[in-house]
């Protein structure tokens, strides 16, 4: 039995050289000015094909913003093209990879920061009292626990999130002096 090996999205000595011949163009178009060189279709197409590809992998599939995850990719690979250097890497294909995994995780943090602000807001305005005062009476108990829980569950893990970050921030300044005058006592 022979076994298929698998043929990859993308070729990445083709996007290599692509990529050796805009870096080429890039240097002289510092040196000279002039106009800035565009990426040529085929690296373009191969940004597109990665965000696509990594949108479609379970780490992110589930979000509903996936599209805007992959627009923020492109546009964070387009922008982070002008700084590969083929002298350093000969894996292109990793590096938007890499720049499009940042990209998501930044988008995934954005959405939530504004899920966050939303459920506090509706917190803080009372909307909700006047909206479990409305739906008791049209909708099932158990539906409307469960959206309650919820909205009480995006404050609580955002607001630990941050409580987290807090702490772990070294100390400087005078603050780091007193922390070390209190271990030495």
């Amino acid at each position: 039995m022979t076994i298929k090996k698998k043929k990859n999205y993308v070729n990445n000595a083709q996007l290599l050289e692509s990529m050796k011949t805009y870096r080429t163009a890039m240097d002289k178009y510092l040196v000279e000015g002039g106009r800035e060189p565009r990426l040529s279709n085929y690296v373009g197409e191969c940004i597109m094909l990665i965000s696509k590809r990594l949108a479609s992998r379970p780490n992110f599939s589930g979000y509903s913003y996936r599209e805007e995850m992959e627009s923020d990719a492109i546009e964070n690979c387009v922008i982070a093209a002008k700084n590969f250097d083929p002298s350093r890497s000969s894996n292109p294909f990793a590096y938007f990879t890499q720049v499009a995994w940042n990209a998501f995780i930044r988008r995934i943090a954005k959405e939530k920061k504004q899920s966050y602000i939303k459920h506090k807001n509706m917190e803080n305005q009372s909307i909700l009292d006047q909206i479990e005062n409305e739906l008791a009476v049209n909708v099932d108990t158990k539906t409307f626990e469960v959206g309650r829980e919820h909205h009480y569950e995006v404050i609580r893990s955002f607001e630990e999130k941050i409580e987290i970050k807090t702490k772990k921030k070294t100390p400087v300044g005078v603050e780091k002096f007193a922390e070390e005058d209190r271990e030495i006592d």
